[in-house]
């Protein structure tokens, strides 16, 4: 990846930006190292919360006028909440990207949540849980978090529970950023064609009056783990499954080799190993994929499918057939140099998106300080052996560190 600059603000707050000049398009965002892991435990939710009641108010702006700030001129303006972050992102004309990043400090710094908008939002968030709840491929994955990670804050569900999300009041809200906005911990990115001393000059103008906030927050390490096997019963037409194990954090170096294997296991290719012998040569899913996330201090494999009620013994033991060659029978040569080439080009497409790549740019200075070039990605992709695979299989795909939850048709 080209050069980007870096800029500290006496305050704390890192500018980062990258300039491209084929493009008419800025994405902007502020990227927060705060998400739902940071809650207390009758916090549940309030991260997620938060993002909802950002576009709520603010000292200057009423809720319609945030949100038809950037609209009315074609531009989006979104947010995301996950385990371990929070982020307010634009996209609009580069000529209108003033304007998006005013309003972007707005909303993360001059909230003011308003009782009536949070009476409001939790209805809405409601909506979303029990929309979340009636489509089972997707709520088993997060409730998967809580068989691995336990009452660990990681296990918890993003979007909470009915209980504590309608719980929450204004005073929860600036209690949750009292304790967990830091200056120090969140970066202002961009990707757009306008020059760094533009991007700084506008970084001055709004984020010079913020004050600095600089806390010391330690999250909860993650626990001993304790392989589980649970089934629910729900009243749905098809039986759906999560297999998987604690995996390795952003920080372990052999993070890319796993995820090398998981994307040769089950990847977004329709020429991986799960997809080939399940779907392709027995027809028993439509669905079955393997995903890897990295968190800070540990990561988490999981291995997705839905299946007949009937067929559900008979897929498991076909994806745990899949387990066991990846642990027993390395790649042959011509194997290891397709996956490598299939890796790198998923992984270099995937910067094609300039509103990915700003995200990813500014998530990687947060948790590692710097961005990996593609290049340098590569150079560890090409270092990989079927030996190196094999072996960390063995460690990370063991049988007997597996845990399994099942939703079933009553």
């Amino acid at each position: 990846m080209p050069d980007y600059h870096i800029h500290t603000l006496p305050n704390g707050i890192r500018i980062v930006h990258k300039q491209v000049q084929h493009t008419k398009i800025a994405h902007s965002g502020f990227i927060m190292d705060i998400g739902s892991r940071d809650e207390l435990s009758n916090e549940t939710g309030i991260a997620h919360f938060w993002e909802h009641m950002a576009f709520k108010g603010t000292e200057k702006r009423k809720s319609f006028h945030i949100l038809n700030r950037l609209e009315s001129v074609g531009g989006e303006l979104n947010a995301y909440t996950t385990k371990e972050k929070i982020c307010f992102y634009s996209s609009v004309l580069d000529k209108h990207f003033d304007k998006s990043f005013e309003l972007l400090t707005d909303i993360t710094f001059r909230s003011v949540f308003p009782e009536r908008e949070i009476e409001k939002e939790r209805g809405v968030i409601l909506e979303e849980m029990s929309m979340y709840l009636d489509t089972p491929e997707e709520a088993i994955v997060d409730e998967f978090d809580a068989v691995v990670y336990d009452s660990h804050p990681l296990g918890a569900n993003i979007l909470g529970t009915k209980e504590s999300v309608s719980s929450f009041h204004k005073q929860d809200f600036l209690s949750f950023l009292d304790r967990n906005l830091s200056t120090d911990s969140l970066i202002f990115c961009s990707v757009s064609n306008l020059p760094f001393e533009k991007v700084l000059k506008l970084a001055e103008k709004y984020l010079g009056d913020i004050p600095e906030i600089r806390k010391h927050r330690e999250r909860i390490p993650v626990s001993h783990y304790v392989p589980k096997s649970v089934t629910v019963e729900k009243s749905i037409s098809q039986a759906h499954c999560v297999v998987g194990t604690p995996a390795y954090a952003l920080s372990d170096e052999r993070r890319i080799p796993f995820f090398m294997l998981v994307n040769i296991l089950g990847g977004p290719g329709m020429n991986s190993r799960l997809n080939l012998a399940v779907r392709e040569k027995h027809g028993l899913v439509y669905t079955i994929d393997a995903n890897y996330a990295t968190y800070l201090d540990t990561g988490l494999l999981t291995i997705y499918f839905g299946t007949e009620k009937k067929q559900l013994k008979r897929t498991t033991s076909l994806v745990l057939k899949e387990l066991k060659k990846l642990r027993e029978k390395p790649l042959g040569s011509l194997q290891l140099h397709t996956a490598k080439e299939q890796l790198m080009g998923q992984l270099a497409m995937a910067e094609e998106s300039n509103m990915g790549l700003m995200m990813m740019i500014g998530k990687s200075i947060l948790d590692q300080g710097r961005v990996d070039s593609l290049n340098e990605i590569f150079g560890q992709i090409k270092n990989i052996t079927a030996t190196d695979l094999v072996d960390i299989a063995n460690d990370a795909l063991r049988e007997d560190q597996l845990s399994f939850l099942n939703y079933v048709p009553a």
